[in-house]
């Protein structure tokens, strides 16, 4: 060859069917996604999905409504998006998934924003007429529904938003007071006078749901109350003599041995523990434990600091005895025990009010204190006897109600207004303020602690930090306080003749948990079956103007009892709801609305109008009537197919809407209920502000995608607390970036595939047909999983297939047929699959995944009425199934990866840069060897040339642990390389373009 002669090897590259598409890497989302919502709205897809439904099954998820105050927290972005793949995935398994997002409207959240305002502007809330105040409530809430319909729908939530329902919307104002008025009609309502969780700075009632505990400090108490008499029943209670004089000389024999006993009792206290000293004032009883052991116990020494006294005897649990004398600085030598005392002795005892006669008590605390058995009492704290204030406390009141009969009048006090400070009349304790307007303590605890003092009553006292109810708004703590409020009665018969599942709103929402609701989790079952069963009557009433009035009238001067007390007028009722229908609740507070509700039926003098408001948990428990029953996209019967909300809501909108479904159409509004725990941040500590660690969904959004933000979603276990933050998000944006790769490849794949030269799954080679298998396989998990609301499990399997079976094997495999077969079957099959796949993977993760699985979609079907969300998830053909060709592929895979292993060791080893530079020799049995003749073996492991033989293996083959039977010796590929595919074969060079194996210069043609 002379010196200007040159040879240059054959470029083939152009040749090849590299992928191509325009589909990128780099997802961009952040600017990518807003262009995917303008095109959803554009092209109209939610009512395109409703006007197609046809004789779809309907399906509906009711929207739990947030609240219209702020912007969008974690909790909401969670909430909204687990229920838009509920929705999604429901709608491509063949239903009419309808979704109508809603807003809670009403109530003191906003009313407080509202009057913090006026605050700022010196402006007197109570000078501004009540519709002005409740105009400026509305047109708040509405601005904050407009602010956070944004929020959502950039979340890529699919809904009804136009026309969402909204509780201050009239219809909805005209349903709620219809609610009310049929519990009216059916007996459930009456006005009593029972201990309610109470603001003071916000000077209403709060529901269970609106309270949140935090630890503040107060004064522990020990208080000691003299016993006046302890007259005990013994005789009667443990005797039963027939004749009447033997009868006579038993009880005075017994007299006579108990008469020391008695005195006993007489001359000791009894000693109470509490943590609120501002409700001693209002005590009527003291509660002692049935089953607890108790002794008298006397006092023999002390230290000169200590209010105890030589020679008194206290009442105590015996096993709280050692911690009590502690608290009052007494050593266990200054103190014994004298003897135990059982519960009918206990249960015949009197005591004194701890100020009764004081000087200048002027009579205030001159009655009895009768001790009272209670199951609510323990001996784990304090002293073994709970002093009971019926107007302060659920228990108290319970045990009172139950022993009436021990008392002279009403046990209940009224000496707490509604602003917190003690009545102005009170003796010693009038004007003090329990709390301050600024939520702070007032000096009402430290009142009675120095009157207590001043009259020997104190044994002792102790700053603790304990765990108490604030509201969640104002932050100030709440008081328990008897105030009239409005109830609803769950152990009253419902007349309403619905009794199918129970005579009483309680015994129907039994039921309804036990046998009408599945529940996701489990325990969600327990929890709200132990509310229900445990909980008292319903405080209907707010004192407060942004909200649905109590629509009532009550007869003056007729008792609360009285039959005819409240009015119960179906004509009235009717025109209440007219005007809601027309004005909304504000024709409530008209001028001359009492003579207009009340009509010529009625005079308006003889009647008084109800101005309190109705707890707005019961406006929200009413949603189910003025949006599944009322509205076109609804379901007619008022039932939803599920609920889906946070677990604080077993004691909000799921027990609200369970009480109130229960007590207007007797059962739960829901057939099902799914729960999620709480979002902590990537500590597990709870998000807030103080701490620094709010995680907002729209930096998350700004910066990621709301897509990344969704799969979050989809990975986490929902059904318990989970975590989030930076190294978080980062994975799950790996694990995008990942199956965003997958994606990308087979979109460059099918670039040039001709749906009409899609190949047969008959004739497909076996590899292939194991991808239909694998396909029929996932479909069947896919719907499964979707169908119990498990989007992790629907989301790993998924991603396990793309990864493990696609990227990491079958596309590895089919490449070199993809770029380099010319129009094999081979190829076809391929493709056919690939174009197959594309169908199912996009489908089955557009819940997930809406604005990617629009942008894959779109890429192959870019039609300008073309979307995903249109689509259903396609059923795969019985003939893709083929269990024993999957389990043929099983013992495949498990000799591939074998083969695999030795290559990565000689790559390793630098003995071969690529595995087709390989010819290795695979040790099996005969059984392997006849399945493994049957395949393209050495494709399937990606070398040019593979031996498979039943010979013995050399002690030094490579062998697998896991994968018996099998062994592989490394060897070279012999031959030259094709310039074209790049295995190593004999044949290269010896066809008519140069440089190439066979396969490939028949490509060439």
């Amino acid at each position: 060859m002379s010196a200007d002669d040159t040879t240059t090897a054959p470029d083939y590259k152009a040749t090849l069917n590299l992928p191509r598409t325009d589909f990128p890497m780099r997802a961009g989302l952040p600017k990518r996604e807003p262009g995917w919502l303008e095109r959803w709205a554009r092209i109209g897809v939610y009512d395109r999905l409703r006007a197609t439904a046809g004789d779809r099954p309907s399906f509906v998820l009711h929207d739990g409504p947030p609240y219209a105050n702020g912007h969008l927290h974690m909790g909401h972005a969670l909430n909204k998006t687990l229920k838009d793949m509920v929705v999604r995935s429901r709608q491509m398994m063949g239903f009419d998934s309808r979704y109508v997002p809603g807003w809670d409207c009403h109530g003191l959240p906003i009313e407080w924003k509202i009057e913090e305002a006026y605050r700022k502007k010196g402006r007197d809330k109570d000078a501004v007429p009540v519709i002005e105040f409740r105009g400026e409530c509305r047109d708040f809430a509405a601005r904050w529904v407009d602010v956070q319909r944004g929020e959502f729908e950039r979340l890529g939530i699919t809904g009804n938003w136009a026309h969402p329902y909204l509780t201050m919307d009239r219809h909805a104002e005209a349903v709620i007071a219809a609610e009310f008025q049929t519990f009216l009609m059916n007996g459930l309502v009456y006005q009593g006078s029972k201990p309610v969780m109470w603001s003071p700075v916000e000077k209403t009632a709060l529901a269970e749901a609106e309270v949140e505990y935090h630890d503040r400090q107060t004064d522990a108490v020990w208080v000691a109350f003299p016993v006046v008499d302890a007259q005990s029943d013994l005789y009667d209670a443990e005797t039963a003599i027939p004749q009447e004089e033997e009868r006579q000389d038993a009880r005075a024999d017994i007299t006579a041995a108990n008469l020391g006993r008695q005195e006993q009792l007489e001359a000791a206290r009894v000693l109470i523990w509490t943590t609120t000293p501002w409700t001693l004032p209002s005590n009527r009883a003291i509660c002692f434990g049935p089953d607890i052991e108790y002794g008298l116990y006397e006092v023999t020494d002390r230290p000169v600091e200590c209010w105890a006294e030589i020679g008194q005897t206290y009442l105590i649990a015996d096993a709280l005895a050692p911690q009590v004398m502690a608290a009052a600085r007494l050593d266990d030598t200054m103190y014994r025990r004298l003897r135990p005392v059982q519960g009918d002795e206990l249960a015949a005892i009197i005591c004194a009010h701890p100020l009764r006669g004081a000087e200048g008590a002027e009579g205030e605390w001159d009655y009895d204190v009768p001790l009272l058995p209670g199951h609510h009492v323990t001996d784990d704290a304090g002293t073994g006897f709970v002093h009971s204030a019926p107007s302060h406390g659920d228990d108290d009141y319970q045990v009172v109600l139950a022993h009436r009969d021990r008392f002279d009048g009403d046990p209940m006090t009224y000496n707490v207004e509604a602003d917190g400070t003690l009545r102005a009349d009170l003796p010693f304790f009038g004007g003090e303020a329990i709390i301050r307007p600024d939520g702070k303590p007032g000096n009402a605890n430290r009142a009675v602690i120095d009157k207590l003092v001043a009259v020997g009553a104190l044994l002792a006292r102790q700053r603790i930090t304990i765990s108490d109810a604030h509201s969640w708004r104002s932050k100030a703590p709440v008081l328990r306080l008897n105030r009239p409020q409005w109830f609803a009665a769950i152990d009253a018969p419902v007349g309403d003749g619905k009794d199918t599942y129970g005579e009483t709103v309680r015994a129907r929402a039994l039921t309804s948990i036990d046998e009408l609701v599945e529940w996701t989790p489990h325990t969600g079952r327990n929890r709200l079956h132990s509310m229900i069963a445990a909980r008292p009557d319903w405080v209907l009433s707010r004192q407060r103007a942004w909200g649905v009035p109590l629509t009532c009238f009550t007869k003056r001067g007729a008792k609360a009892d009285d039959p005819d007390f409240l009015l119960r007028d179906p004509a009235v009722n009717a025109r209440i709801v007219e005007a809601f229908e027309e004005q909304g609740a504000d024709a409530w507070y008209e001028p001359g609305a009492k003579a207009r509700f009340l009509g010529d039926d009625h005079d308006p003098d003889a009647y008084d109008q109800v101005m309190d408001i109705l707890d707005v948990w019961f406006d929200s428990g009413s949603t189910h009537a003025f949006t599944l029953r009322d509205r076109d996209d609804g379901t007619g019967d008022g039932l939803a197919d599920v609920y889906l909300e946070g677990t604080d809501q077993h004691r909000g909108w799921f027990h609200s809407s369970m009480l109130q479904g229960c007590g207007t159409i007797g059962r739960a509004p829901y057939r099902a209920v799914v729960t999620h725990g709480f979002t902590l941040d990537a500590k597990g500590v709870k998000m807030s502000k103080s701490l620094g660690n709010i995680v907002a969904p729209q930096s998350i959004v700004d910066q990621y995608g709301a897509d990344i933000l969704r799969l979050w979603v989809a990975q986490v276990d929902y059904t318990a607390d989970h975590r989030i933050g930076p190294e978080i998000l980062k994975g799950v944006a790996d694990s995008y970036r990942r199956l965003r790769n997958t994606l990308r490849f087979m979109l460059g794949s099918l670039s040039n595939f001709d749906p009409a030269l899609a190949a047969d799954p008959l004739e497909m080679p076996e590899l292939e047909r194991w991808v239909l298998h694998r396909l029929a396989e996932l479909d069947d998990l896919v719907r499964d999983r979707y169908a119990v609301f498990d989007f992790a499990g629907v989301w790993q399997a998924i991603f396990q297939f793309c990864t493990l079976d696609l990227s990491a094997f079958y596309f590895d495999v089919r490449k070199d047929a993809l770029y380099c077969d010319g129009d094999s079957l081979r190829r076809r099959s391929a493709l056919t699959v690939l174009d197959i796949l594309h169908r199912r993977l996009t489908t089955w993760l557009a819940p997930i995944l809406p604005f990617t699985t629009e942008e894959v979609w779109l890429e192959r079907f870019p039609g300008d009425e073309e979307s995903v969300h249109l689509q259903d998830f396609a059923t795969p053909k019985p003939t893709w199934r083929d269990e024993d060709l999957a389990a043929r592929w099983s013992r495949v895979r498990a000799v591939r990866r074998v083969v695999t292993g030795a290559l990565e060791i000689a790559r390793r080893d630098k003995v071969i840069g690529a595995s087709l530079e390989a010819a290795p020799v695979v040790h099996v049995d005969a059984d392997t060897k006849s399945l493994l003749d049957d395949l393209p073996f050495e494709d399937l492991c990606i070398v040019s040339e593979i031996t498979v033989t039943t010979d013995a293996a050399p002690d030094d083959a490579f062998r697998m642990e896991g994968t018996e039977g099998v062994a592989v010796v490394f060897a070279h590929a012999e031959g030259g390389k094709c310039l074209r595919c790049w295995k190593v074969l004999p044949d290269v060079g010896q066809h008519g373009h140069d440089g190439v194996c066979g396969r490939c210069d028949a490509a060439l043609g």
